[in-house]
C-alpha cells in the first residue's frame, strides 16, 4: 500500500466510525496529494472557517507518518472549501501583483502558513515580471514579498 492510499483508508475508517456517510476522491494537486470528500452535509466536517476540516488533516497526517515517517503531507478537502478558499486567497495576491506591476515597488503579503506560501511561489514561478521571496525563517507564519522578476530582494 503505498502513502495516499493509506491515508484514503485512514480517513475513510475515522469518518465511518464517527457516522459519516461519504464518498472519497483520490487526486494529485500541486502541491501533493489530496483527497477529496463529497457528502450530504460538508459543513459539520468544515465547521466555522474550516478548522475542523484542518484537524481532520492534521489527523489524517499524524496517522499516516507513524507507518510512513517520509510520506508527503496530504491535503483533505470537503465539497471543494479549499479550493473555492484557496482561489479566493489567490484573486486577492493577483490584485497586489498587479499593484507591483503598475508601480515597480515590492509589496510583502500577509503572514501565511506553508500552504498558502506554496500557493503563491507556484503561482509566479512561471511569472516573467513578477517573482515572490521569502526570508529564511522557522516560524510558521512568514511574510512573501512580491517584487519584480529582476530586483534583488529585499533586506
Amino acid at each position: 500500500m503505498n502513502p495516499t492510499d493509506c491515508a484514503h483508508e485512514i480517513l475513510d475508517v475515522m469518518l465511518s466510525h464517527l457516522g459519516f456517510s461519504v464518498t472519497i476522491d483520490t487526486a494529485a494537486d500541486p502541491t501533493g496529494p489530496s483527497l477529496h470528500v463529497r457528502m450530504a452535509q460538508p459543513e459539520s466536517l468544515i465547521g466555522p472557517q474550516g478548522e475542523r476540516l484542518d484537524d481532520l488533516q492534521h489527523l489524517v497526517n499524524k496517522l499516516l507518518r507513524q507507518q510512513f515517517p517520509e510520506a508527503p503531507r496530504v491535503r483533505v478537502d470537503v465539497e471543494n472549501f479549499r479550493r473555492r478558499d484557496a482561489e479566493r486567497f489567490l484573486d486577492k495576491v493577483r490584485l497586489i501583483a498587479e499593484e507591483v506591476r503598475a508601480t515597480g515597488q515590492a509589496l510583502k503579503l500577509d503572514p501565511m502558513n506553508s500552504y498558502e506560501r506554496r500557493l503563491v511561489h507556484h503561482l509566479f514561478k512561471d511569472d516573467p515580471e513578477i517573482r515572490s521571496w521569502s526570508p529564511e525563517d522557522a516560524g510558521r507564519l512568514k511574510r512573501i514579498t512580491l517584487l519584480p522578476r529582476h530586483s534583488l530582494p529585499p533586506g
